[in-house]
């Protein structure tokens, strides 16, 4: 199940400890970001360690408008992690609700 704009702010708001990546390019996370962690989609698949440890967790996944974050979340599925929620709209819908 995916998570909204809405519930990951609310989540955030409330100061919890989120495992959340954002598969943007460095130059879009330098002009904006919300904390997560910068893994580029493309790079995904060489960074995996990274993120060995989250495997049984959620994690949520963003990107600017859901698209790549859809494509990293069905990767990420496929090498065993069983707990990923795509931010539906990304970061447009994150900046267009005014967060």
């Amino acid at each position: 199940m995916d998570i909204t704009i809405e519930e990951l702010k609310e989540r955030l708001d409330k100061g919890e400890n989120l495992n959340l990546i954002d598969v943007r390019e460095e130059y879009e996370f330098d002009e904006f970001n919300i904390g997560a962690k910068l893994i580029p989609l493309g790079e995904l698949p060489d960074r995996l360690e990274e993120i060995e440890a989250w495997k049984g967790q959620e994690i949520l996944v963003h990107c600017r408008s859901g698209a790549r974050s859809g494509r990293a979340k069905e990767y990420l599925e496929s090498e065993g992690f069983t707990n990923v929620r795509n931010v539906l709209g990304g970061m447009l819908a994150w900046q267009a609700a005014g967060y």
